[in-house]
C-alpha cells in the first residue's frame, strides 16, 4: 500500500473512530482510534482476518481480566495474574495479534475499578468502533490491474527475447548464449508474483486465479529455457537441423501470446519428431551425442508449449471473454 494513502486511512479511520466513540458517550473514547490505527494493513483479506482474531482476543482478555480483578481486587497483582493467564492462552489460541490492544482495554476495568455489564459493553463497543472503521477504510484499495497488464507484457518480452537469442545462436552459429536473460525473467516473475499475491489478497470475493497460474506458468517456462541454454550451448549440429530448430524457436517466439491456444506449434514439433526417428541412426559416438541434444531440444521445446497448451485450456473462456 502507497504511504500517502496509508497515512490517510490511518488518519480517517483515527478520527472518525474517537468522533463517533465521544458522540455515543464511551469512556475512552480515543482507545477506538488506537484500535482503528492498529487495525489497518495492506490488504483487505488480512485486516478482516486480523479484526477477527482480534476481536476472539478482546473477549478472551475481558473475560480473564475480570475474573482476575473480581478474585485478587483492582490492584498491581491482579494485573500481573491477567497477563500471565491471558498472554500464554492468546499464544495457544493464535490471537496473540490483540494482546496489545486487549490489554489496554482491560486496563480501563482496572482504572474503574468495575466490571459492569456498564464497563464491559462500553470496552467492546470502543473495540468494535475502532475495528470497524479501519475494515471501511480499507474497503478502497488501488487497483493493480495496470501493472499486472504491464507485466503480462514484460514477461512475454523477454521470453521472446530468449527464444529469439536461441534462434539467432543457431541459425549464425556465433556468439555466447549466456543465460543473463533468463536470470532478468527470474527476478521479474518474483516481482509479478509478490504484486499478483498482493492484489488476490485484496478481493475478499469473486476473485479469479488466473493471473497467479499465469506467472507460475510462465515460471515452469523459464526453468525448461534455463537446461535448454546449455543444451543450446553445447550441442554441435549439422546445418540443416541448426536452421530447423532455429526457425521453430523463431515461431515460437513470433506466436507468443498469453491468447495464443499453442496447439498448432505442438503439432509442428511432433512432425520434425517423426522426420528425424525416420532417418538412418548414428554411425558414430559424436553423432549419437549430437542426435541426443537436438531430440532433447525438441522435446523440451514440446514441453515448454505444453504448458502454455495446459493452461490455455484450463482459461480459455476467461481468454476468449
Amino acid at each position: 500500500m502507497p504511504l500517502i494513502h496509508r497515512t490517510i486511512k490511518m488518519v480517517l479511520a483515527t478520527c472518525l473512530a474517537i468522533l463517533l466513540a465521544e458522540f455515543l458517550g464511551l469512556t475512552y473514547a480515543t482507545s477506538a482510534g488506537i484500535i482503528a490505527i492498529l487495525s489497518i494493513t495492506d490488504t483487505r483479506r488480512s485486516t478482516a482476518r486480523l479484526a477477527y482474531n482480534r476481536f476472539m482476543s478482546m473477549l478472551l482478555a475481558l473475560f480473564i481480566g475480570s475474573l482476575a480483578f473480581q478474585i485478587l481486587g483492582y490492584n498491581l497483582w491482579a494485573l500481573g495474574f491477567y497477563l500471565a493467564t491471558y498472554v500464554p492462552l492468546a499464544f495457544l489460541q493464535g490471537c496473540e495479534i490483540g494482546i496489545t490492544p486487549s490489554s489496554v482495554l482491560v486496563t480501563h476495568l482496572l482504572l474503574e475499578k468495575s466490571t459492569s455489564i456498564a464497563l464491559l459493553g462500553n470496552e467492546v463497543t470502543i473495540f468494535l468502533i475502532g475495528t470497524s472503521f479501519a475494515l471501511l477504510a480499507n474497503l478502497y484499495m488501488p487497483s493493480r490491474q495496470a501493472e499486472i497488464d504491464r507485466y503480462h507484457e514484460i514477461v512475454e518480452e523477454q521470453l521472446k527475447k530468449i527464444l529469439y537469442r536461441f534462434a539467432e545462436f543457431l541459425g549464425k552459429g556465433d556468439g555466447s548464449n549466456d543465460a543473463s536473460l533468463i536470470r532478468e525473467l527470474d527476478t521479474i516473475l518474483r516481482e509479478a508474483l509478490d504484486l499478483v499475491y498482493l492484489d488476490h489478497s485484496n478481493h475478499l470475493f469473486h476473485q479469479t486465479n488466473y493471473h497467479v497460474h499465469y506467472f507460475e506458468m510462465r515460471k515452469r517456462q523459464n526453468n525448461i529455457l534455463r537446461d535448454m541454454a546449455n543444451n543450446v550451448n553445447n550441442c554441435q549440429l549439422a546445418a540443416s537441423e541448426s536452421l530447423i530448430l532455429a526457425q521453430l524457436f523463431a515461431k515460437t517466439a513470433s506466436q507468443l501470446s498469453q491468447e495464443n491456444p499453442a496447439q498448432f506449434l505442438l503439432d509442428e514439433i511432433n512432425r520434425y519428431l517423426a522426420v528425424f526417428r525416420e532417418r538412418p541412426l548414428p554411425r558414430s559416438r559424436q553423432e549419437f551425442e549430437t542426435r541426443a541434444t537436438l531430440l532433447q531440444l525438441l522435446r523440451d521445446l514440446e514441453t515448454f508449449i505444453s504448458i502454455k497448451v495446459e493452461f490455455y485450456q484450463n482459461y480459455q473462456d476467461e481468454l476468449q471473454a
